[in-house]
């Protein structure tokens, strides 16, 4: 394999990925980047010296890939993982419930807490019971599954819209960042079946103890360079070129770099103006945005790490004064996610707006004072999850031979997630070992163990 050489396009997580399987198999690599910095829509702003995520990025403990990947760049160390999933649940009337998992085996580990779930009554909460027993006998590979929506199905399954907003969305949004309603069925039962019900430990949570501009840009720029791998920041690629002899020319505004086969790492519209993806099936995969609202208060208001809220418009809060940086009073990051409604909004209003709505939830805090507060946005922070939408996602390996796709949109199995995107780049860079070596570029699956 020594002088081969494999081009990546995007440096966030699966361009991250990507570089490393190539470089580890034993190809030269350049990795392209546009922005200054690595990490994609997983990074971190700056501001009054202190740090704020562009989103509350979690992951869970059957997140095999991504675990993995921070093991190579070394930022295992800067995370914290649940040693048993505890997800404390919030009214504003001050009813507190927990999603909580037992030493029972799967699918009884959660059983006990869903039958203690205050904030549905008694019959609600047999019927969940009776709907989780019921994912379990549906195929997450089913396609047919992607035909309607996971809300249609819940409602097939006497479901409430009491329980679809006070349960089953609280897992939905965040992992699908779609609401039940609006998410495809296939994609939701990966979700709950590999997160949640096939395993008793998978759906511990994880998220990161530092900003993550440092676990995934700074811990990844120093392992692709200590691995030899060419980094260009900066570095936006404005045309892919195939040669007769079918190598590739990536094109920047600086320079122009030869390779022997390329791994394109971006958002879907920018892999079909590149011309390695559909620009109808990019249209049709869409966007569905994430906002997060940071608050900086001059005081505690609650020593739980984090929370979901129901019968609220925050959906969930963690508690971020550690990775921020502060040293005196608390930041707390309100994750929004399929925020179509908040979007558009302006930043004092949302940030009026969810201050009211945490004083709320935490009594103390209409008792603090508001020192900062930042709001980020990602517009289009995943694909759309709808019915439908499984269909248009791409395999890694495309029809232009020694051209590969990766990202959390393509079809990895899994929704568009950390875990995805780094599946998908790891799959995409080993299918161009495999082009560059004579073997059939073909897309790999791993389903390993989670990690102990």
């Amino acid at each position: 394999m020594s002088g081969e050489h494999i081009g990546i396009v995007g440096g966030g997580l699966a361009g991250i990925a990507a570089a490393l399987t190539a470089v580890d198999g034993g190809a030269d690599v350049t990795l392209l980047e546009r922005r200054t910095n690595l990490g994609g829509l997983t990074t971190s702003i700056r501001r009054n010296g202190l740090w704020f995520d562009n989103g509350q990025h979690v992951f869970l403990r059957c997140c095999t890939e991504y675990r993995r990947l921070l093991d190579r760049i070394n930022g295992s160390s800067q995370v914290f993982l649940q040693r048993r999933l505890d997800v404390p649940v919030l009214a504003p009337n001050g009813v507190m419930a927990s999603i909580r998992r037992s030493r029972l085996p799967a699918p009884l580990h959660l059983a006990a807490s869903l039958a203690r779930y205050r904030h549905l009554s008694i019959r609600q909460r047999g019927r969940l019971l009776t709907a989780a027993a019921a994912l379990l006998r549906l195929d997450p590979d089913d396609d047919a599954l992607d035909e309607i929506s996971f809300g249609q199905w819940l409602a097939g399954r006497r479901q409430s819209d009491r329980a679809v907003d006070r349960l089953w969305n609280l897992i939905a949004l965040p992992t699908l960042n779609a609401s039940a309603d609006e998410a495809s069925l296939k994609l939701a039962v990966k979700v709950f079946r590999v997160g949640l019900l096939d395993r008793s430990d998978a759906g511990d949570i994880g998220w990161s103890s530092v900003p993550l501009a440092e676990l995934h840009g700074g811990n990844a720029r120093r392992a692709l360079e200590a691995a030899g791998v060419e980094i260009l920041t900066g570095s936006a690629v404005t045309s892919l070129e195939r040669s007769s002899a079918g190598t590739y020319t990536l094109a920047t505004d600086l320079r122009r770099v030869a390779v022997d086969a390329v791994v394109v790492g971006t958002p879907p519209r920018t892999a079909a103006t590149l011309g390695a993806f559909d620009d109808v099936a990019a249209d049709g995969l869409g966007a569905s945005p994430i906002v997060n609202v940071h608050l900086l208060l001059d005081r505690r208001v609650t020593d739980l790490r984090f929370a979901a809220c129901v019968d609220s418009p925050i959906q969930f809060v963690f508690d971020r004064t550690a990775s921020s940086g502060a040293t005196a009073g608390q930041c707390l990051a309100i994750s929004l996610s399929a925020a179509d409604g908040y979007i558009g909004r302006g930043s004092p209003e949302l940030i009026q707006f969810f201050m009211a709505a945490l004083a709320e939830v935490f009594p103390a805090a209409g008792r603090a004072r508001l020192l900062d507060a930042v709001v980020t946005r990602e517009r289009a922070a995943t694909f759309r999850a709808a019915p439908g939408s499984d269909a248009l996602r791409p395999l890694g390996a495309t029809k232009q031979p020694g051209l590969f796709l990766a990202g959390a949109w393509c079809d990895t199995g899994w929704p568009a997630t950390m875990e995805g995107a780094v599946r998908s780049g790891s799959d995409a860079a080993r299918s161009a070992l495999g082009f560059l070596g004579g073997r059939p570029a073909t897309l790999v699956r791993h389903l390993e163990e989670a990690i102990p």
